[in-house]
């Protein structure tokens, strides 16, 4: 679990760049992209988790900084997150209790679910302020970040073998 103190810390943070711009460039360039899936009442855990996946290479996507959406959800906007989901090299899933009780979140891992390769699904587990763990119910169907022994964090199979994020690349 990450404490989600820890990835607000990177939220505030001048060098993180709006994803709609870095994501097309890094996807451009043959770099890796993410979907971050989270819901809108966590904006500020999602910028913060950008910003930290940013500091370790990764390019993220957030829906809400993508001036092409519609202001308003609909039928436009399933279609756009469904393109994005598929386009993206990975699916991320920011887990708090927000997203566990969002409509459009278990939606949009069920969409992942049918059209990304297992592999390149995965949970952010995080654990809130009062103690409360989010995401469990995901960590044995799919990767998932944790803090890893070495120092810093990784990226564990459900199984709980891993390797650091920055090594991460396919």
């Amino acid at each position: 679990m990450i404490d989600q103190s820890s990835i607000r810390a990177y939220a505030g943070r001048a060098d993180i760049r709006k994803s709609e711009r870095i994501v097309e460039e890094a996807h451009q360039a043959g770099k890796q992209t993410a979907f971050l899936s989270h819901s809108h009442k966590d904006a500020e855990l999602a910028k913060g988790l950008q910003g930290f996946l940013q500091a370790q290479g990764w390019s993220v996507y957030i829906d809400w900084e993508d001036t092409s959406m519609p202001s308003r959800p609909n039928r436009n906007t399933a279609q756009n997150i469904k393109d994005r989901i598929k386009r993206f090299d990975w699916f991320l899933f920011l887990a708090t209790a927000n997203s566990a009780s969002s409509r459009w979140c278990p939606w949009e891992i069920g969409y992942a679910d049918g059209v990304k390769h297992i592999d390149k699904i995965v949970i952010v587990p995080t654990r809130d302020s009062s103690g409360h763990n989010h995401g469990n119910e995901y960590l044995d169907l799919y990767r998932h970040v944790d803090a890893a022994q070495v120092g810093g964090y990784g990226l564990f199979q459900p199984n709980n073998r891993g390797m650091l994020l920055e090594n991460v690349t396919s």
